[in-house]
């Protein structure tokens, strides 16, 4: 982590981007397992979720419909659950290389490193942790006696949310916008990507290519896709 005043900021994007899945439908997956619920439920939850998607239902929108899945939950069971899932999945290959590697760099060269996620602390603060980044910034689900509402505190941390999260953070530490990076892989990150001086696109997002091809953006490659729940973090 930093340990004297950076001069930059590197603003990663996480699922897709950092890591090579979603973390959302990951710790769902494996909490609902441990629940010992049927694999009914979970194939009738990605239905439904996949319906919005593809009705155009807006994505920050898709966002909070997964949160209500976790209504009920207690908060310790899902953060056990967020630790085994980060544990099985580090071993199988969480992380992408070539943005894992730029992070690497970036923490070499005394940069301020933030994690900004429409997924939650549960699967995030292990990867946060692992990378040694500074900062997470992410959606944070409400909770009431130590269970989830099924309802946020916030926006989701999705879209405009990431660059205004940006903007703060580099105003907060006195950074130029043009000194600093952002690592994004779908149109929704554009905002982010737009707000600094040195944007990395990963992978192929239409939107983002046209934009990265046209402005001579940095590229680099993206994992394989998870298609079902692409536009839900």
């Amino acid at each position: 982590m930093t340990t004297t005043d950076p001069v930059r900021a590197a603003f990663f994007d996480v699922d897709e981007t950092l890591i090579t899945g979603k973390s959302m439908l990951g710790l769902l997956t494996l909490h609902w397992t441990r629940e010992g619920r049927a694999p009914a439920h979970l194939t009738a939850a990605r239905a439904a979720l996949g319906h919005r998607i593809r009705s155009g239902t807006p994505r920050e929108e898709v966002n909070r419909a997964y949160y209500r899945l976790l209504r009920g939950t207690r908060e310790a069971d899902l953060a056990e659950s967020g630790r085994l899932w980060f544990v099985q999945e580090r071993a199988r290959g969480l992380f992408h290389p070539p943005v894992r590697e730029a992070l690497r760099r970036h923490v070499r060269a005394g940069d301020l490193t933030v994690l900004l996620s429409g997924s939650f602390a549960a699967c995030l603060s292990p990867i946060a942790h692992a990378v040694g980044s500074d900062l997470l910034a992410c959606s944070t689900p409400e909770i009431v006696d130590g269970t989830l509402t099924g309802e946020l505190t916030d926006r989701p941390m999705i879209g405009q949310a990431k660059a205004d999260e940006a903007r703060r953070v580099m105003t907060a530490f006195g950074l130029r916008p043009e000194h600093c990076h952002a690592y994004g892989d779908h149109a929704s990150d554009l905002p982010l990507l737009t707000g600094v001086g040195n944007p990395v696109v990963v992978g192929g997002d239409p939107t983002l290519t046209a934009r990265a091809e046209r402005e001579g953006w940095a590229r680099l490659p993206g994992p394989a896709m998870n298609g079902l729940l692409r536009t839900a973090a």
